[in-house]
């Protein structure tokens, strides 16, 4: 974790004076406005930008990257701030572009099963757009973020076993280049053989290679029937061996989720809910009412052959919204149990016959530890968090945030999964790209990054040190 940032130069007049007579009131340099846009909900240092311009079109995104370019000064594109590893910091100063008022539903296809949105349209937004057509986005990364930030960051969530993550499910974008130029990548029909694929090159790319302002998704049909259940275990290797039995027999459950008693217990406290405060796992299905159920019968069986008891149902909208909500709530649920202090949340992601090995260790180190540690995730597709909630004033305690996460990484490398599931890189997760993907991999990264950015000025510092 970061300590302090490099300084850096302050921001040239000449520009201030360009952006504020080109944005009017859209280009904001308050104390106020500039440390909204320079915390995110992880431990690494706040680092606010020089100024903020807020976007409504993308020509206003492209007259800022130019202006911006001109002067030597970065540029931090920025959605709904709930990114946990760093992403829009501006450790290195400049402009940060805030996206949220790009919120325009552009046209939805209903007939074609997709839609094409602003960056700054949220996941609620647009579901709730598409509630008269029969259709849903699925992508659900607990947060209401929003799509153009999701797709920057490759989020994945709750539904990715069964739907995918954004990498699966965006058709095409338009983008923003660091020298001002607009381009698009990909289209709206289903799949293409024309060129390279720079439509996924932006995907995951954090803002350090283009700023999208435009992206079309896919669509899926609300399923039918769709139940919810909730199951408790004696222990967590109990809950993780049903998951692996699910998942290996090809049950199409829609999410799988863990939470460990811990993590249920703050949970219980948060959102007012009674469940058993042990092992957890969350299950959704979706389908026709007899596959439904088939599906549900069947993880039943499965559950309590490995301990699972307490089997519970919720079929009524409001009262899976319930559940769903309580689980989303996890995170911050789980902040409450330390009061005051910030969490060093850490995600990977391992094969599915290895998952249960990885968190049964990661247990083990838990144990050890002095700090609380709740763990949660998506164990559908092999992908947990470990939420170290810590002081970030007290050195201790960082360094043991700090060993547990060097641990828990290395050990999910070694099962030949990754360093972040769906957390991205940002800064704090810099350390481990060359011995994920090698150095020469790494290198191809930087030669992208050289080849679309060669002045270094979007989001530098993230990603590639």
């Amino acid at each position: 974790m970061n300590q302090a940032y490099p300084p850096h130069p302050a921001l040239p007049e000449a520009l201030a004076d360009a952006l504020s007579h080109r944005f009017g009131n859209r280009f904001a340099a308050s104390q106020a406005v500039r440390d909204l846009h320079g915390r995110d909900e992880s431990v690494h240092p706040a680092a606010a930008p020089d100024a903020v311009i807020f976007a409504e079109s993308t020509e206003d995104v492209a007259e800022t990257v130019r202006l911006c370019r001109e002067h030597g000064i970065p540029v931090i594109p920025f959605g709904a701030g709930s990114s946990v590893e760093g992403h829009f910091l501006a450790i290195r100063g400049g402009i940060c572009i805030d996206l949220t008022r790009m919120d325009r539903v552009v046209a939805i296809h209903a007939e074609d099963l997709d839609a094409t949105v602003q960056p700054g349209v949220t996941r609620k937004q647009l579901n709730a757009e598409l509630h008269d057509t029969g259709l849903f986005f699925p992508i659900d990364p607990g947060a209401d973020a929003t799509l153009g930030g999701m797709a920057a960051t490759r989020a994945s969530g709750t539904n990715a076993v069964r739907y995918g993550t954004m990498r699966e499910n965006v058709l095409g974008m338009t983008v923003v280049l660091a020298d001002g130029r607009i381009i698009r990548t990909g289209g709206r029909a289903k799949k293409s053989s024309a060129g390279y694929d720079l439509t996924r090159l932006f995907i995951g790319s954090e803002g350090t290679l283009g700023i999208i302002t435009e992206l079309t998704v896919k669509l899926y049909p609300v399923p039918e029937a769709i139940s919810s259940a909730v199951c408790a275990f004696p222990s967590v290797d109990a809950a993780v061996d049903a998951v692996i039995q699910t998942i290996q027999l090809g049950v199409p459950v829609a999410r799988i989720e863990l939470l460990d008693a811990l993590t249920i217990a703050a949970v219980n406290r948060y959102s007012k809910t009674t469940l058993k405060e042990a092992p957890t796992l969350f299950f959704e299905f979706h389908g026709s009412p007899s596959g439904v159920e088939e599906q549900a019968t069947l993880v039943q069986e499965l559950a309590a052959s490995h301990g699972g008891m307490d089997f519970e149902w919720a079929t009524r909208p409001e009262d899976r919204n319930r559940l769903w909500q309580a689980r989303h709530d996890a995170y911050f649920a789980c902040l409450q149990l330390k009061p005051g202090s910030r969490a060093f949340p850490t995600d990977v992601c391992v094969p599915i016959s290895r998952l249960a090995e990885c968190i049964r260790a990661t247990n083990e180190d838990i144990a050890r530890s002095t700090i609380p540690i709740p763990l949660f995730g998506h164990v559908g597709d092999g992908n947990f968090h470990l939420v170290v909630l810590i002081d970030p004033a007290n050195p201790q305690e960082v360094a043991e945030a700090e060993r547990i996460n060097h641990a828990v990484v290395e050990r999910a490398l070694a099962m030949e999964g990754t360093c972040t599931g769906e957390h991205g890189v940002g800064i704090g997760k810099q350390k481990f790209l060359v011995a994920e993907h090698g150095e020469g991999a790494v290198d191809v990264m930087r030669a992208l990054k050289q080849a679309l950015d060669p002045d270094n000025l979007l989001n530098p510092g993230k990603i590639l040190p």
